[in-house]
């Protein structure tokens, strides 16, 4: 799993709601999806996989818009380009995985999947 830095002081931000899930119903932290109100069992495991699946869809997708952001950032044409250091800390990674996310970020931009591991075998955060 990939590192993390320390968090600062700062209060834990909830995520945002998705799109599709009522307002009034995201406000009710017990509220799931409406998956607190499913009592057949199949159905549950059912529809709580799609979510699953779901979310680790987005998740991915969210990494690689991460990826190809940390490589514009990181662009040595860029006058106001960054280093992996200070990438590093606005994201929340260490150093080593802000690089590794800029290598992934440059094939990405430039059209290949950067290999079969993607980030080489380190998973997004």
């Amino acid at each position: 799993m990939a590192e993390h830095t320390p968090r600062r002081e700062q209060p834990r931000l909830r995520p945002a709601p998705l799109l599709f899930e009522p307002a009034e119903a995201a406000s009710d932290p017990e509220h799931f999806f409406d998956l607190e109100s499913v009592e057949d069992p199949r159905e549950l495991l059912e529809r709580s996989t799609e979510l699953t699946l779901a979310f680790r869809a987005a998740a991915d997708r969210a990494t690689e818009f991460q990826a190809m952001a940390a490589a514009q950032l990181a662009d040595p044409r860029r006058f106001d380009r960054l280093t992996p250091a200070d990438i590093a800390e606005r994201a929340e990674w260490t150093e080593d995985y802000a690089k590794k996310m800029v290598e992934f970020g440059r094939d990405l931009l430039r059209g290949t999947d950067g290999g079969a591991g993607g980030l080489g075998g380190v998973e997004s955060v």
